[in-house]
């Protein structure tokens, strides 16, 4: 070899060590565009963790759970968590057509989160319920959510043979504030919690 060969491979050489130690550097500098806006919901049990959601529940009894949101859209966003309940036979939010449930809200949750940040806080409920042993169907007083007592008349939940139990939905539809419309939007996100009543 000669000494421009040497030359060409040494340059090479450095040149390649040179990117692979600015590497770091430049993956700080260089921002790519973002291409996927959205918004994570999430429910953590009472541990914080994936696990012992409440499932089998007594009237008048505390349960505890986390509701977290985490915010990937590109801006500060203003949510709203509807907090709902509904039986077997009532209208739930539907995946497919991306549409709400008709269900009025019981209570609302209000949040302002950062571009990329996280948002997350406690929530303890309890249902105030009774059995007609007439009608057979358990029928609610109140739903209380964080010491805030919401009315409940006219909930029923009968027995669902098939699976027998009384089962009802606690659940959460996520709405952002949408500056072009003026307005809440849904959000297509929603999480429920299914609860079997007994005595």
């Amino acid at each position: 070899m000669d000494l421009g060969e040497h030359r060409v491979l040494f340059v090479a050489v450095t040149g390649i060590l040179a990117l692979l130690v600015a590497s770091p550097v430049l993956s700080r500098l260089l921002v790519l565009p973002r291409t996927e806006f959205f918004t994570e919901l999430w429910i953590l049990g009472p541990n914080h963790t994936t696990e012992d959601y409440p499932f089998n529940i007594s009237s008048n009894h505390d349960y505890s759970v986390f509701l977290g949101i985490g915010n990937h859209l590109g801006h500060c966003a203003y949510y709203v968590v509807e907090v709902k309940f509904r039986n077997q036979t009532q209208s739930a939010p539907n995946s497919f057509n991306r549409t709400p449930s008709s269900l009025p809200a019981l209570y609302n949750i209000t949040a302002f989160v950062a571009d990329e940040g996280v948002w997350e806080m406690p929530l303890t409920f309890s249902l105030d319920y009774e059995y007609n042993e007439t009608l057979l169907q358990y029928e609610f007083h109140s739903l209380t959510v964080n010491d805030v007592e919401l009315n409940m008349k006219n909930y029923t939940v009968a027995l669902d043979g098939n699976n027998n139990g009384f089962f009802g939905n606690l659940f959460f539809e996520l709405w952002v504030y949408s500056e072009t419309v003026g307005n809440f939007q849904y959000h297509e996100r929603f999480l429920n919690l299914l609860l079997n009543m007994i005595h």
